[in-house]
């Protein structure tokens, strides 16, 4: 497999949500419904607030939360789970309900940021996917809110795909900059899926291909 290759996101768990799902599975009240609430300890730079965003893709993930052939043929080869389980996981769909914040809301600690109602197995499932979506880009708004306070109404751009950890934290990150309040972003990805207005400079290696910079910059 490829990163170019369609990926399935509903496999991107820990495994343990899978095991404790098939250990809840064989209970006989597995379907009892719950309530997970999301929430954070404490504001990482002692700036005060935080803001909540990555609910857009929350709401992605779950609406098409699935298991494909191939998935349940991965599942069977871990010789862990019975056949009724991965007849179970074959037509599984998400039957919760999430209260949630808007995105761009000021957040604090200890406040429930989402709440996830569902039976068991269904809240257990989604509880890694929703933690990476959530923390990676209500830390990314957190961290441009505050750049944006300190430029004082002067116009800020993202330019951090070439330090994000991948390709998709750069997408993501670009648009949880956008919710924390910049004006554009150089990564061209983001512009294009979430209409954020997209700009750039240029690089050290266009200088350095005239001899000498005022013709570079003229």
């Amino acid at each position: 497999m490829t990163q170019f290759d369609k990926r399935n996101l509903s496999m991107m768990m820990d495994f343990y949500e899978m095991t404790m799902s098939y250990g809840y599975f064989h209970q006989p009240n597995r379907d009892v419904r719950v309530a997970f609430d999301l929430f954070f300890r404490s504001v990482p730079d002692q700036g005060g607030y935080a803001i909540f965003a990555g609910l857009q893709h929350v709401i992605e993930f779950v609406e098409n939360l699935s298991f494909s052939d191939a998935d349940i043929a991965y599942f069977r080869k871990q010789n862990l789970f019975s056949e009724e389980f991965l007849d179970f996981l074959r037509g599984f769909r998400f039957r919760g309900d999430i209260y949630a914040m808007p995105e761009g809301t000021i957040i604090y600690p200890n406040e429930p940021l989402m709440t996830i109602v569902a039976p068991i197995i269904d809240a257990q499932l989604v509880e890694t996917a929703i933690l990476a979506q959530i923390n990676h880009q209500s830390l990314v708004a957190t961290k441009a809110s505050r750049i944006v306070r300190a430029a004082e109404g002067r116009k800020v751009a993202d330019f951090g795909a070439r330090r994000a950890h991948n390709m998709d934290a750069a997408t993501y990150g670009a648009r949880a900059a956008y919710i924390g309040g910049i004006d554009m972003t150089a990564t061209v990805s983001a512009g294009q899926q979430f209409n954020i207005p997209i700009s750039g400079t240029m690089a050290h290696s266009w200088v350095m291909f005239f001899e000498d910079e005022y013709t570079a910059f003229k």
